[in-house]
Order: C-alpha cells, then structure tokens, then sequence
C-alpha cells in the first residue's frame, strides 16, 4: 500500500495543517461503526475576528482537497477555487477567516479507506466504514470547534460540497448564518447514481483491483471511472466548441486515440490515476449516493423548510449532472432563500471556472448578511 500513502505525501504543500481528533473517544459513523481517531487535513487563509464572525467554511467535491487556494503562498501549487479566494474577491482573506479541511473518506491527508488504521498500524482498505455526508459534517463541526469558531458567516461548496453546505444548515442550524450551495442536489438522483455505479463497476471490475486489496492503483478502471464522469462534468455544447470532430494524426485503425476527444479523455483519466486512491473514489461517489437531506427527518419539503440559514442556491444552465431543475427545487423550498443561474457552456464545471459570475452574486450576497 505504499503507493497509496505517497499519495498523499506528493500533495503536502506548505500550507496544510495535519489535526488528529477523537483520541479520547472514538469517532462513531451514521451506519453506527467507528473508528479510534481520525485525522484530518486543513488549510486557513485569513484571521479570526473575535469581534464578530467572520469565518466562512470552504467544502470541495469528489476529487478536490483542502488546498481551495494558493493566497498563503501564491508561487506554490494553484488552489482549485483561486478564482473565488483572495484580495477583492468573493472570499477575501483581507475580511474573512477562510477554512477549507479534506473530506472524511479522502486520500489527502483525512482519515480514509488508504489511511492507516491506529487499531492495526495496517492499511484501512474495504474495513474503512462507509461514511455519508453527515458523518463529513460532523468531523468538520470538530475540526471548527477546535479553531474556536463560534459562528460560520456562510458555507459554499459545488457539488459535493454543496451536499455538505445543505448538511451543515440541518445539522447546526444555530450556528450557520449562511450556506451557498452550488450546483448540487437535496437527494442524490436516479440519474446521478446509475452515473456512479457505472464508475464502480469500471474500478472493482479491474483485476488489479484486488477487491481492494492492491498494491499499486488499478489503472485501468479509475482512469475509465474518471473518463465517464468527465463525459457527465462537462457538455456537449463545450465538447463540439472545444474538440468538434477533430482528428489526431494517428491512423484510425491503430488503438491509439484518433479524435481529439478521445485523447482528451484518456489524458483525463491518466491524470487522476497519479493523484487520487480508487478505494476513496467508491466511498466517496457512494457517499453521494447515499445523500439525501430528508433522510429520518421527514419529507424533503417539511426537511428544506426548517432552513433557518440564508441561501443563495447557484445552478448552472447547461449542467447534466445536477440540472437546474433541482437547483430551483432547492431554492423554493428554503424560506429565506435566492437563486442564480450561471450561463455558461461548460456544464457541472462551471462552479470551477466562471469566476466572473460568481465573484459578482456571491459578494452581493455576503454583502446582505
């Protein structure tokens, strides 16, 4: 398992703060497993106002990490929603304390399957307990106590991380001025989960897989998972303006690419595998599954009606993932809430790159609080 653990040292940057919690008692999961402790990987980039509050909780998606921005250290490694914090931005350090943690279940620095258990000094693997949504809140909800934050102004994330946004609102209701929740979904879809199964099956069905017990990432099915979910994060609209039908220079008879597309694709999925552990990738898209906010609570319009935190909910008109029905749907059933679309041909990405849009609603909204 050493590939896995280099994973995650590759990734260390400067910035990032290592917290082990639960030592004096275990961290218990919503399926009513445990674990000893758990670790857990965060960065901050501002100050704590102590006369107000001031901070705002970053939360990242599927494959993302802690590092949301590289304003501690602007040579080092770009953060993946640079475009949101820093000077005069919608997330400004200047003004507000900004902490974004690794997800329960990652492979950068939190506890997950390729993390070591305390218990054994072995590699978690398929033994890591399958966590859900609230059990991610719940370690962050420690993670900010420990900060001594008394107050969140606001949590944002996409996808994912609006999973989490909408999570925090229902969980802490008292403590959460504020959730934008981006591109994202109340109750996992039908839709969304046939995507991801497929993704599963791509990943168990390698035989390098191992039923998890590999020794070196199996290539072959986490590339092709992240090849299928490429084809869902983006839109045709993109891919026709992007690739067309382009052609490479290789004859279409060899078992190289031939469309641009398809070399796309390819690079996408080799990408991933150098960076990301596939055991994380099946808790994790099966966390996503499992995400639905009504769950013991009642039904979804009784359960986004008890929402006392502002909302902006951000949908994305071009998104196949989570299309903007569901962002609407969201939207009318919190009280206090707005909705924003952003138009752009880059579909469920968007919330990663059309920075303009968001740097002007979001400043507005924070602005209102």
């Amino acid at each position: 398992m050493k590939d896995q653990i280099k994973l995650i040292d590759d990734l260390k940057t400067a910035d990032t703060i290592y917290k082990k919690f639960f030592i004096d008692e275990p961290f218990n999961f919503q399926s009513g497993k445990s674990i000893p402790s758990v670790s857990v990987a965060y960065e901050t980039y501002g100050t704590l106002n102590e006369s107000g509050p001031n901070a705002i909780l970053i939360c990242h998606a599927l494959t993302g990490d802690s590092h949301a921005s590289s304003y501690n250290n602007p040579e080092g490694r770009e953060g993946w929603w640079d475009g949101l914090i820093g000077q005069s931005k919608a997330f400004d350090p200047e003004k507000y304390f900004i902490v974004c943690s690794n997800f329960l279940g990652g492979c950068y620095g939190t506890s997950g399957p390729a993390s070591i258990n305390p218990s054994t000094n072995k590699t978690y693997r398929n033994n890591f307990p399958q966590m859900t949504v609230r059990d991610m809140v719940n370690v962050q909800y420690k993670l900010i106590q420990h900060l001594g934050i008394k107050k969140i102004k606001t949590i944002a994330g996409g996808s994912l991380g609006g999973m989490q946004a909408l999570e925090w609102a229902l969980m802490f209701p008292d403590f959460v001025d504020s959730i934008i929740p981006m591109a994202t979904s109340a109750q996992h879809s039908a839709w969304a989960i046939g995507l991801n199964e497929i993704q599963r099956k791509a990943i168990i069905d390698d035989p390098a897989y191992n039923y998890g017990n590999y020794s070196s990432q199996p290539i072959k099915g986490l590339s092709t998972a992240r090849m299928l979910a490429m084809m869902s994060y983006r839109s045709d609209l993109n891919f026709a303006q992007k690739f067309g039908r382009n052609a490479k220079e290789e004859s279409m008879n060899s078992d190289k690419p031939y469309f641009e597309v398809e070399s796309y694709l390819n690079y996408q999925g080799q990408k991933l595998v150098k960076r990301f552990d596939a055991n994380s990738y099946i808790y994790i898209s099966r966390a996503m599954d499992l995400h639905d906010v009504s769950k013991d609570r009642g039904s979804l319009k009784e359960v986004l009606g008890k929402i006392k935190s502002k909302t902006l909910c951000v949908g994305i008109d071009t998104d196949l993932l989570y299309p903007v029905h569901e962002q609407k749907n969201i939207a009318a059933l919190i009280p206090n809430s707005e909705y924003f679309e952003i138009k752009s041909p880059y579909g469920h990405d968007a919330f990663l790159i059309e920075f303009d849009q968001l740097n002007d609603v979001v400043i507005k909204f924070l602005d209102s609080i």
